[in-house]
Order: structure tokens, then sequence, then C-alpha cells
């Protein structure tokens, strides 16, 4: 339904100090209001300034500022303007303290309302303002400005609610005066909130009241369509005060002009907080209401609503990074180093070596693969071992080799300081003494040649040298057209000579190893203190430790703020509204022995339920849910300190993974 917009009345007859014929104080119903006895305060002075002592001296009828209030005395007025607009702030300042003091201030904002503004309005839209009509106006609204700080207090509260001047100036400053004149804004945010100080207890009257005797109709027209941020703050903080007051639940409708301008002022929470306060409690009066809540869920901004209240937890929440390090102590090693490894004979070698009789060959063979170390030992079973897998090449008849014992006594012969003993332990162990195996680093074989058939063993030192022993040795000597490439497994054939050329670069390595990855980190992870690396196969090392082995997560800082608070109790209750028809209450029975336990309905129960509950409640839930599962990618997000507050989270959150499946 739309919301109907309010046009302030025409012809608005002028308040005065009596009140409307029928309707009490300022066309309210007539109710007993219940007077309080001034407090008994000592004639003391609260405002000395050792000056002029005497005027502020208080329960005097011939007060010094009472008087120069109703002196007529332009000067005499603006001086107890001025004061008293410098007294009004004080906690101390009461205005029954002072008699006769209420009813003067209420004198010229009376006379701004009944005609000044009109006249002001008359005037100023040709010519400058004349400076008595430019000083009565400041007095009105010093006047007024002085009433509204002192309505602050709960004391004078109950004064200026009882006064029914009061009620009169509020209403007819309501209904009357147009708020897009400056003057007439600030005058109006005045009295606003003086109504704001007193709606605590303020019952409105029935909505078939005369208009003059509801405030509410102008807090909706300005809340909606006003452009004044100082008039929409005090229209909703006012509005949300009345509808608090259980009195003025008939106010309460979805079609309200201040609801509909509070969802729409919803998305500048992340600008104005002060705003989003005002509008998230409006919301709320309003979402309290059980009956209110189901008709909200019919609105056709829910899913919107529902958003930004989920948005404005998140930005609320104060978050810090928690770090939990998990695993034991983790050890590096530099990525650069030479690789290590065991020396083995090349093809030229094995080819030279198995021509060769014995015992040269033997001798031969462990000059190239051993070397000489006081401090090692090689067992005996190592050394025949690798002796004789070195000359027992597949494909070619076995060649005479030697017995162990004449190995082991070889090895004796080549490197004088070695000795064959026997090492006493829980098990013995033949050992050789004073050897170890020869190594070598890729870096010697990498400018080696792998031409098939090359009889040159030279390590050449650079790419170029390398290339031109190619070029000399396998490439120009040939007489034939087409050529094959012989470079070690490779399989191209039918190159001729340029393209040969050309063809072998591809397999040349680089004169500089390639450079590392900038992502590659400066170290590796070893699988404990002391492994060795490098190593000829680093897949064969053992998989180690993780380098960052830490659980990172997000935890949050605090409790939320109010507002934070205020929008989650909103999410909170459209989403109760939503799924109310699927809770089922635990109830004792005696089918739980006396625990707590989710009874079934019987068929008649659920008929009086399904025939209770309307097609637009049903089509209420229906859409509540469907917008619940629309937020739970952004509900997952949300996360609080308070185990209870987070619990509701989670409930929505598994609510809506429950409505997806």
């Amino acid at each position: 339904m739309a919301a109907a917009v309010y046009q302030p009345p025409l012809n608005v007859p002028r308040p005065t100090a009596t009140p409307v014929q029928g309707y009490g104080a300022a066309g309210y119903p007539a109710q007993a209001q219940p007077q309080q006895e001034p407090r008994s305060i000592p004639p003391e002075v609260y405002y000395a300034d050792d000056h002029e002592r005497w005027y502020s001296e208080l329960h005097v009828v011939n007060n010094r500022m009472v008087l120069a209030l109703k002196s007529g005395i332009d000067s005499e007025i603006e001086w107890s303007l001025e004061r008293l607009s410098r007294l009004s702030p004080d906690d101390k300042f009461q205005l029954h303290a002072m008699p006769g003091l209420t009813d003067a201030l209420f004198e010229w904002p009376d006379w701004y309302v009944g005609s000044g503004a009109a006249e002001c309005a008359q005037i100023g839209s040709l010519f400058s303002l004349p400076k008595e009509l430019v000083r009565r106006r400041r007095f009105a609204l010093s006047s007024v400005f002085i009433l509204r700080n002192a309505s602050m207090q709960e004391m004078n509260a109950g004064v200026l609610a009882a006064h029914s001047r009061a009620r009169s100036l509020i209403l007819f400053s309501l209904h009357s005066l147009p708020v897009e004149v400056d003057s007439n804004a600030e005058f109006v945010l005045y009295v606003i909130e003086i109504l704001q100080s007193i709606s605590g207890t303020l019952i409105l009257p029935p909505a078939n009241s005369p208009l003059l005797a509801n405030p509410v109709p102008p807090l909706h027209h300005m809340a909606e369509r006003s452009s004044n941020r100082s008039l929409i703050l005090a229209s909703l903080s006012t509005l949300t005060l009345l509808l608090n007051n259980p009195g003025n639940a008939a106010y309460i409708s979805p079609a309200n002009p201040g609801l509909i301008a509070a969802v729409r002022y919803l998305a500048l929470f992340a600008s104005d907080r002060e705003l989003t306060e005002a509008c998230l409690d409006h919301l709320y009066s309003h979402l309290a209401h059980p009956v209110m809540a189901k008709a909200f869920l019919l609105h056709p901004e829910l899913s919107a609503v529902l958003k930004l209240l989920t948005l404005i937890l998140k930005s609320e929440q104060l978050e810090h990074e928690v770090i939990v390090p998990l695993g034991g102590l983790v050890h590096t090693a530099p990525v650069t180093g030479e690789v290590v490894r065991n020396r083995e004979l090349s093809t030229e070698e094995s080819e030279r070596l198995l021509v060769m009789a014995e015992p040269d060959r033997c001798t031969e063979w462990l000059k190239i693969m051993f070397v000489a170390n006081p401090e090692a030992e090689t067992t005996q079973v190592d050394l025949w071992t690798l002796y004789r897998t070195a000359f027992s090449v597949p494909g070619r008849p076995a060649p005479a080799i030697l017995q162990a014992h004449d190995v082991i006594k070889n090895a004796s012969v080549v490197f004088p300081k070695a000795a064959a003993m026997v090492l006493q332990g829980p098990q013995q162990r033949f050992v050789v003494r004073g050897i170890e195996r020869a190594t070598e680093t890729p870096e010697v074989d990498r400018f080696r040649c792998r031409w098939a058939e090359c009889e040159n063993t030279q390590r050449f030192a650079s790419t170029s040298e390398l290339y031109d022993h190619l070029l000399q040795a396998h490439i120009d000597p040939v007489t034939a057209v087409h050529i094959p490439c012989q470079w070690s497994s490779c399989s191209t054939t039918g190159l001729t000579k340029n393209n040969a050329r050309r063809h072998v670069l591809t397999h040349l390595p680089p004169m500089q190893p390639p450079p590392r990855n900038p992502a590659q980190p400066e170290s590796i992870t070893l699988p404990a203190a002391g492994y060795p690396h490098p190593i000829p196969d680093p897949t064969s090392r053992p998989p180690p430790p993780p380098r960052n082995a830490e659980l990172r997560y997000k935890a949050p800082v605090s409790d939320p703020p109010s507002n934070a608070l205020t929008a989650l109790l909103c999410i909170r209750v459209l989403f109760r509204a939503s799924f109310a028809s699927s809770d089922t209450a635990p109830r004792v029975d005696e089918d739980h022995f006396g625990f707590p336990g989710v009874v079934e309905e019987n068929a008649e129960d659920e008929e009086e339920e399904r025939h209770a509950e309307t097609e637009a409640e049903r089509e209420g839930e229906r859409r509540g849910r469907k917008a619940f599962i629309g937020i739970r990618h952004l509900l997952e997000e949300v996360r609080i300190r308070d185990e209870i507050l987070m619990s509701w989270i989670t409930e929505m959150v598994e609510a809506g993974i429950t409505g997806t499946t």
C-alpha cells in the first residue's frame, strides 16, 4: 500500500494561551496530568559570578532576569535572553525555581508562530527585514533555544509536559511553519527537540482526532521529504520515542513514511553513523511488535534491508589476526651449492679399461674410482661389488676378472696407506681403511661432447669451444649431402651441413646456468639438522616439515558497538518471523522420561494451525526464508566475540544452508 503524502494544513488558526475546547491543552484529549510539587530549594545563589548577584536569586517574584524579560525594553530583553542562554545548559537550571520565567519564555515563540513567521516571509520575499523584525525573530529563536536546553533535564521536561502553552507551541509550529526557510528550520528543530524531551510519557490522540492535535504526520513528512539532515535526525528520533510508548502502538504501520525514510537512509551507514543509528532505532521500534515483524516480511525492500543490516554488522566489527605456530623447528640450507656425486666411469673410460689385462686394469680402475683419505673407510664387499659390476657389461663376453682378495690386495698397492682390517663390535665389519669413493660435480661434465662414438674425452671450458669441436670433428668432415644428428639420444635425420650447424646449437648448454626464479626461496627445507645437502637425487630426500607451519585466522577484538547490536536484533527478529512455522518447541512428555524432547503434533493440531495462518503470513515466511538464503554468504563473514550472539549468527547460517538443500 502506498504511503499517503502528508500536506501541511492551510489557514491554521494561530496559537493562543488557552487550550482548544474539548481537547485539553492544544487539542489533546483532556486527561489528568500529575502535578509535581516543586522541590524545596534554599534561596541561595547558584550562578553567582561576583557581579550583580541579586538577579540570580531563586524563588522570588522579582527575579532580575524574569523582570527584564517582561519589561518590553529591547536591551533588557536581549540581556536577559543572553544570560539565560548561558545558564540553561547547566543541570542546576530549573524553570520552577524562577516564578513566571516559563510563561515569559513562551511570549516571543508564540508571537513568531502566530504572526511573526508569516510577516517575515511576506516582507523578506521582496525586501530586507526591518531591524525591529529581525530583533524580534532573534528573541523568538533565543527563547525557544532556552526552553530546548532546559527540557534536557528531567524535572524541567515534566514542567513543560504539563504546560498547555508548550503543547500549543509544538503543534502549531510543526503544522504551520514551512521548514524550507532557514530561520523556520532552526526554530522547528528546537521545537522537535522539546517534543523529544517530553515524549516519553506522551500519549498520542486517536487517529480520528483533528489533524492539529497530532504531531506525527508533520514528523513523518519531515523525515521522508526534508533535505535538512538535522530535521531528519530529530524527526526520526522523536518518532521512535513516541512509538516506543505502548499506548501509541496504534500508530505503528509498515506504510509509515518515517519507516520508509529510515529504510532508505540505511544505505548511508558508511558515511553517517549518527543518522544510521537513528534509522536502526526507528526500524527496531516497528519490528519489536510481532505483528509488524510479520507484515514487514512482505515489504518489497526486505532483501535489501537484510543485506544492509548485515553489512552494518561487518563494517562495525574490529578484528585482529591470530597466528598459532604449528610443528617443530625448521632446518634450512642455501639453495646455491654444488651437487656432489660419486664418480662414475664414462663410456670412453669403460671402453679403454675393458681391453686392458689384469692386474693393470684393476689398478687403473682403483686410481679412477677412489682417492686416499686416512680418516675414511670402505667396506670390502662394496669394493668387490663395484669392481665386478664395472666390468660385467651386458651383451659382451665377460672378461676375466680378479677374485675379491686380489682386488683388496691391489687397493693396498695403489694406496700404500690403505689397509684391510676387521672391526670388532656387535657385528664384525670387514673394511679397507684409508680410501674413499671419488666424487665429482655436474659442472665437470657440462661442456663434454656427447656425440655418438666421439673419442675425445676432453672437457671443454665453454660453449664456444664445444661448438667448434662439433663443427671440426663431426659435421664439416662429413661428405654426404644429408647427415643425422648423433647428439646423445637425438633422432633428427636428413640435415644438410648448414642446418646441422644450426641444429646442434639447440643441444649446447648455456654458458651461465639459468637464473633463479624470483618466487623461488633462497633456501630449502631439510628433513632434519645435519642432513646432507646437496645430494644427487633430491627426490629421494624424505619430505621435510612445512616451512610456514602456522595457523592464521581472524578473531574479533571487542563486542559489537550499539549500531551493530541494533542491526543484529533487527536481523534476529526477522529471522524468527521467517522461520516461525518451522520451529517446534521441546516439551516434556511420557515418551521422553521427563526430559524435554521434540513432540510431533497430531493431525488435528496441524489442521488448526494451518487454518490459523493466513495466506499473507505464509507468503511472508516464504519471502523471508528466501531473503535469508540470499545473505547467507554475508553472515558467514560475521564474527562476534560474545558466544551467545555468535550462536545467533551460526543458527541463521545453518538455516540458510538447510533452505538451499
